[in-house]
């Protein structure tokens, strides 16, 4: 059995010491213990000569509730008046992984280390983990970490056997910007919810974007990237086009408009390679390793830091695409996957009800397909309170109290907690980095006691990989041939340009969009001839489109029924399968 499987033997048997404890009458008051350096309460427990001292019996209690039986992962060693107590195991029960978590705390404090001691932990037992690298410093969990007296000594503190490993990784990056192989996305499969929240939309031009999808949708038109869309919605406010939508709406030229001028922005700023084909397959992130390890799947998101909207929602849109795909399983004896979601905060700023709402239902409900969602960020509060209420795991390192607000954002997080027998408005601003306040759900899905906790250390670089040795390893991936190099075939913007090439001139206005799209009307009459009879009953561009045979032919070889609405999922996300 490996040291992250064993169990502490004091806290193995702490079930039965404290049975034995609670003869001996009530717990002293809370305020006895919670203060720093209070003293601890008398232990009436007799002493063999020569043994370990006993743990105080409010401090066995707590570790009670960690002497889990199964499978779990070692946090760390129980703090008590200031003392570590190694032989009290601080851990999470691995099939509770999938109820979700928060790891929270201040600038500084180590949640990183955290996420690193965790995702390697998950690794060795065979769990797929997916971290996003926001600040570049986790691609060290592929390295072995080095020895050093400051590793030694936490070792030594919480009873670590530690030893350097490096754990099995797959690197990635946005659209291709920075090390690793490229996450793209088509905007058909992104949908219009999370395309508006990444635009900046208000509610009204949200519904009218889902429309112009809608449309979209019915008609083949596949939305592959930013051309794409810019294309139909500029066809729907031509002459040709608006009497498209009359029937279900229609879209104002102001709205088109707004929409259009965001397009033309988000493209101007570099973000269009983060749309297009390749589509990036969310099962590669399900993935183990030759040895039966999992892969630790790490997003590189340095290059797009000043885009934080951009790349919380496109966390988001991960999330939902497996939500999408997996089947549901239940509870199980460990998770398909645990989704470490970076700086969370970003996510739910100046979001929607609607868009909350959805969040909130996926969260819920992705746990039966086994993915444990765990949201990084500052405090509780930035996170809505019924996303929070769906997080049963909580690693909360130390908060700042140096302003109004931080005070009351603190007092905030502590409501958040169980009751518990620290002053944890006291501790909270006094616990050093590599501590954490940590509760947990026990094997039996109840809240274990409220545990100060030292974190063990990670066995893996405590830093960043040399650049080269990254993209030595990004290159060597089997998935590089696959998604490196971009595509663009044919779809909407293509469709559209080649029909209203070969329409004949009737004298009406072609439909408006890129100079790209419109073709002077003498070429148009040059290539068609004088109209017959035939063409009195002209057809609209779109129907030309949707009625010619290379259409049709393209259309069976994505797989695409014409006329047919693709099934979006609760975030308007869909994935055409390839």
């Amino acid at each position: 059995m490996s040291d992250s499987e064993s169990v502490p033997s004091a806290a193995a048997g702490a079930t039965t010491d404290v049975a034995a404890e609670a003869v001996a009458g009530p717990l002293p008051p809370a305020n006895a213990l919670s203060a720093p350096g209070a003293s601890a309460p008398p232990d009436p427990s007799p002493r063999t000569p020569g043994s370990a001292p006993a743990l105080p019996r409010t401090a066995l209690e707590i570790a009670a509730g960690y002497a889990f039986t199964g499978p779990a992962l070692d946090l760390g060693a129980l703090l008590w008046d200031g003392t570590c107590l190694p032989d009290a195991g601080i851990r999470i029960p691995l099939p509770m992984l999938n109820r979700h978590g928060l790891v929270a705390g201040a600038t500084g404090t180590g949640k990183t280390k955290t996420l690193q001691l965790i995702a390697e932990q998950l690794s060795a037992q065979g769990v797929p983990v997916f971290l996003a690298d926001v600040k570049g410093d986790v691609s060290g969990i592929s390295a072995p970490g080095t020895a050093n007296d400051r590793v030694a000594s936490r070792a030594a503190e919480v009873h670590q056997k530690w030893t350097a490993t490096g754990f099995p990784a797959e690197f990635y990056a946005l659209g291709g910007l920075g090390h690793g192989i490229p996450v793209r996305a088509t905007i058909t499969s992104f949908g219009p919810v999370l395309l508006s929240k990444v635009l900046q939309l208000n509610h009204t031009q949200e519904q009218s974007l889902g429309l112009v999808f809608h449309y979209a949708d019915q008609k083949g038109l596949e939305l592959l990237d930013l051309k794409d869309l810019r294309a139909v919605v500029a066809f729907l406010v031509s002459d040709e086009g608006k009497a498209e939508l009359k029937n279900i709406g229609g879209l104002s030229t102001a709205t088109a408009g707004v929409i259009l001028r965001s397009l033309t922005a988000f493209e101007a700023q570099g973000m269009a390679d983060f749309f297009g084909e390749p589509e990036f397959d969310t099962a590669e992130l399900l993935r183990t390793a030759p040895d039966g390890r999992g892969v630790v799947s790490l997003l590189e998101l340095p290059a797009v830091q000043d885009r934080p909207q951009l790349f919380s929602t496109f966390l988001m849109w991960l999330l939902a695409d497996l939500f999408h795909d997996l089947p549901e399983v239940g509870d199980s004896d460990r998770p398909k996957l645990v989704f470490f979601f970076d700086e969370a905060h970003l996510l739910f700023n100046g979001a929607s009800k609607a868009f909350l709402d959805a969040i909130t239902q996926t969260v819920r409900l992705i746990r039966s397909k086994g993915v444990g969602v765990f949201f990084v960020t500052q405090t509780p509060k930035d996170v809505p309170a019924d996303v929070l209420g769906q997080l049963g795991n909580r690693v909360q390192h130390a908060l700042r109290a140096f302003t109004p607000d931080d005070q009351k954002a603190l007092r905030a997080t502590v409501k958040t907690f169980p009751n518990s027998v620290y002053d944890l408005e006291e501790l909270l601003t006094g616990l050093g980095t590599g501590e954490a306040v940590v509760t947990v759900l026990s094997e039996k899905g109840a809240p274990t006691p409220v545990a100060a906790t030292r974190l063990r250390a990670p066995e893996s670089l405590m830093g960043p990989v040399d650049p080269a040795d990254l993209d030595r390893a990004v290159t060597a991936s089997p998935l590089h041939a696959r998604y490196a190099q971009a595509v663009d075939r044919e779809s909407a913007y293509e469709k559209l340009t080649a029909a209203k090439a070969t329409k004949p001139s009737d004298g009406t206005r072609g439909a408006k969009g890129p100079d790209e799209m419109a073709a002077p009307a003498k070429h148009r009459e040059e290539r068609t001839g004088e109209r017959t009879e035939e063409r009195k009953g002209e057809r609209t561009v779109v129907e030309q489109v949707v009625g010619s045979g290379m259409f049709k032919s393209l259309a069976r070889s994505v797989g695409t029924q014409i006329g047919r609405e693709i099934t979006r999922s609760i975030f308007g996300t869909a994935r055409r399968r390839r």
